[in-house]
């Protein structure tokens, strides 16, 4: 197994000589890493048609990570990929826009409705309270979180750090010496706001934002924690934003 210190030796290398054969080599060992992103997006190969047009997109993004990266960036190559990647994928679903316009339609009305529900009794709604708001039944909630999901939201979206623009995307991976103390304070009121949000949750719900974003579990790994299938993880993680999103607006 190749390590991280061996990776960053390789960089440093490729990035003057510019070898093709360590190019390769790095992208190579790499490819583990835009399918295990695949997972952490709720994408995979049972449920999704699309998955090897996706894992093509996360790979070009990678080959992508691996001809920009320069180790005056002062971050992990991992970290740089994993945007680059992500912002592939994500970029071919805008394009693409998979989703039929129904269950478009379906998710914002869910998202609407949560936040209504939200200002009306200060406090997270459940999914029959969504379901009754809406005039639908919970099965239908239930796959509009599910769709939800899909569009991939996150608290890298309600926190705006999503961008894959070239021209920005080294900003977000600290190689500034020095930080902006008006961004600074923002970003420090906003993490403290959404802590104070995440208390609001439910308890389960909570458990599955800290397994995906603290500990990096995949949305099955998180399944076989809690005992629940892989796709109620994905509408319960789609809920959690979602109510997060509704909480910070309503403050």
């Amino acid at each position: 197994m190749v390590t991280q210190i061996e990776t960053a030796e390789m960089l440093s290398e490729f990035y003057v000589t510019r070898s093709p054969e360590l190019r390769e080599e790095l992208v190579l060992q790499s490819v583990p890493l835009v399918h295990y992103l695949l997972g952490r997006m709720g994408i995979n190969q049972v449920t999704s048609n699309d998955y090897e047009d996706l894992a093509h997109q996360g790979l070009i993004g990678l080959i992508e990570a691996v001809d920009r990266f320069d180790p005056k960036f002062n971050t992990r190559f991992s970290t740089y990929a994993s945007l680059r990647i992500r912002g592939k994928i994500l970029d071919y679903l805008r394009t693409t826009d998979w989703m039929p316009r129904t269950a478009r339609k379906r998710t914002r009305l869910i998202q609407n409705t949560v936040t209504t529900l939200w200002s009306e009794n200060h406090r997270e709604p459940t999914e029959e309270e969504i379901a009754v708001q809406m005039g639908v039944g919970v099965d239908e909630v239930r796959q509009g979180l599910a769709d939800s999901n899909r569009t991939l939201i996150s608290l890298d979206m309600i926190t705006g750090a999503n961008s894959e623009s070239d021209g920005s995307l080294h900003e977000y991976l600290g190689n500034e010496k020095e930080a902006n103390p008006a961004d600074t304070l923002e970003t420090e009121n906003l993490i403290e706001e959404m802590g104070v949000a995440i208390l609001n949750l439910k308890e389960r719900e909570k458990l599955i934002l800290s397994l995906y974003y603290n500990d990096d579990l995949t949305f099955k790994e998180i399944g076989q924690v809690l005992g629940i299938t892989e796709s109620r993880v994905c509408q319960l993680h789609a809920r959690a934003i979602i109510s997060l999103k509704a909480m910070m607006k309503h403050e």
